[in-house]
């Protein structure tokens, strides 16, 4: 049996310069369960940017404990591709990945601004937890900090205020404490 810690890596992104770094949508790709990471390798080895979040955990067995890095988002990988069906069949025919992630066969875009708010709160190394995603409620900004300018979800939990960054198009958000922070409408 092992017990779980967790902490962010925060593993610097490779900048890649081509067209589709500077022309293409975020999707999400559907993977095999446990093979996100050979995944982002093959696509940044065709030349897609890749977002592919990690955690590190630490995993302690009885007789020896190791630390590992985890996909923060089991069996998804992100990938900046052309909206074109030669750019989307770049990732699928790639061993492993089973589907874009949306409308059938074409996928649907993920915004950008998702993706970032979800970079700058692993960046920032924020306390995290797993929530639960929403549709509903206020949609806010943060105005100053170190997350000025995420937009998410604004929900009350224990008392406390939280912040819900979600993907939508994948059905999966963090919250993240954001009490102290300047927040407004969005």
């Amino acid at each position: 049996m092992s017990t779980a810690s967790q902490s962010w890596n925060t593993a610097p992104a490779i900048p890649i310069a081509s067209a589709t770094a500077e022309t293409g949508l975020w999707y999400a790709l559907l993977t095999q369960a446990r093979h996100e990471k050979v995944i982002a390798q093959r696509l940044r080895e065709r030349g897609v940017s890749v977002f592919l979040p990690l955690l590190t955990q630490v995993h302690r067995w009885s007789d020896r404990k190791k630390t590992v890095e985890l996909p923060l988002f089991s069996c998804y990988v992100f990938a900046k591709l052309l909206p074109t069906s030669e750019g989307r069949l770049t990732a699928l025919r790639i061993d492993g990945v089973y589907s874009l992630v949306g409308r059938p066969g074409e996928g649907t875009p993920i915004p950008t601004e998702q993706i970032d708010a979800v970079r700058r709160v692993i960046e920032e190394r924020l306390p995290w937890q797993s929530h639960t995603f929403l549709e509903i409620g206020q949609r806010v900004r943060i105005r100053s900090g170190a997350l000025e300018g995420v937009e998410g979800i604004l929900v009350s939990r224990h008392g406390e205020s939280t912040l819900v960054v979600s993907i939508a198009v994948i059905q999966r958000s963090l919250a993240v404490r954001i009490q102290g922070y300047d927040v407004e409408a969005a």
